[in-house]
């Protein structure tokens, strides 16, 4: 478990921001707040949980640890990047299994029922969505989301801000570029360039940078 503070706050008060609280909650920590910089979600919860709002005005005030519940890659790193002097916390759900010599950035996130094989590094504020398998020598880099029942091999690159849909499958020794979309259900065998949308079985770019 990689989370040693006793309380937090969670950014994003939608769907993904509902289940990083549910597993900080698992992991024994009391969520203090959520927070969001949309007036219509102020006043109501997430799980009992408080939401507040605007973000700057609260993150400042509370000496706690947080982490980002947004999806939404380029609106997740914007978050950190806006507030980077915030402390934030690694989460690991207890029912996933990481082998010791697997590194994770602050800020990310792994699920139940992943599974992370030796020497893969995860990088900062990513998102190892429930039931993943990521093999040997991977590598996920900033900002990227790895959806539901996605299958890594060995030696798969994942560059920053990459997304890829639920139950995409990846052979081994790709390279999946950086901001690139793999769709939902793709086999990928073959590298997937900087900025394309991928689809299909086998994957195809269906747009380009």
């Amino acid at each position: 478990m990689r989370v040693e503070a006793r309380e937090a706050i969670v950014i994003g008060a939608g769907g993904h921001g509902k289940v990083i609280v549910s597993l900080l909650q698992e992991l024994g920590l009391r969520v203090t707040m959520v927070l969001d910089d949309d007036p219509a979600k102020w006043g109501g919860k997430i799980l009992s949980i408080p939401v507040k709002g605007p973000v700057s005005e609260f993150i400042w005030k509370h000496d706690t640890v947080a982490i980002i519940g947004i999806g939404d890659n380029r609106t997740r790193v914007k978050v950190a990047e806006a507030n980077r002097g915030t402390r934030w916390i690694t989460a690991v759900h207890p029912f996933s299994w990481i082998h010791p010599s697997v590194i994770i950035g602050e800020g990310s996130v792994v699920f139940a029922g992943s599974v992370i094989q030796p020497d893969t590094i995860i990088g900062k504020h990513c998102i190892i969505n429930t039931g993943v398998t990521i093999d040997h020598d991977c590598r996920i880099d900033d900002g990227a989301h790895i959806a539901p029942g996605c299958h890594l091999s060995g030696g798969v690159s994942v560059g920053p801000g990459s997304f890829l849909g639920v139950g995409v499958s990846v052979i081994p020794c790709c390279t999946i570029g950086r901001n690139a979309i793999v769709g939902a259900g793709a086999c990928v065998i073959g590298d997937i360039p900087e900025g394309t949308t991928a689809v299909g079985i086998p994957a195809k770019a269906i747009t380009k940078a």
